[in-house]
């Protein structure tokens, strides 16, 4: 049980962390594909997380998982506001978020590799990870 949660709270870290970036970062991208393209990225990663609290409340007492804290908030704010001073070209968006996106994908396989889960967890966390996979693919043609 106690290894359901802690995956559900990392994946919950990760899609908050996700939705974070692209929330930051969307009003620096002028390109309206892109931007749209983002948009897309961010709704799956609220699907994701629905997803996370729907079952989460049959591992757990705690009303809803694990998510960023504030100091994680700001960090991740600061470090798009300082490496976007002077670019904010669609190739240098694409280049972070795609940094960031594949932390998410070594830590969702690290999960499904290392993690002893439900059935149901278990596809929760390939799709997590199968949604940053597709998003890596996507970033690459805005480099």
């Amino acid at each position: 049980m106690e290894e359901n949660i802690k995956a559900l709270d990392e994946l919950s870290k990760g899609a908050c962390m996700g939705m974070d970036a692209i929330h930051f970062i969307l009003d620096k991208v002028e390109d309206q594909e892109f931007k749209e393209s983002l948009k897309v990225q961010y709704n799956k990663y609220q699907e994701i997380e629905k997803e996370i609290r729907s079952i989460y409340k049959k591992y757990s007492k705690e009303d809803k998982p694990q998510e960023t804290s504030m100091m994680n908030k700001a960090m991740t704010w600061y470090g798009i506001e300082m490496k976007t001073l002077t670019d904010t070209s669609n190739s240098k968006i694409a280049e972070l978020l795609m940094n960031g996106t594949n932390m998410g994908i070594i830590e969702g396989r690290k999960l499904l590799n290392n993690k002893e889960v439900d059935a149901e967890v278990k596809n929760l966390m390939k799709e997590y990870v199968t949604m940053q996979e597709d998003s890596i693919e996507n970033l690459k043609k805005y480099l």
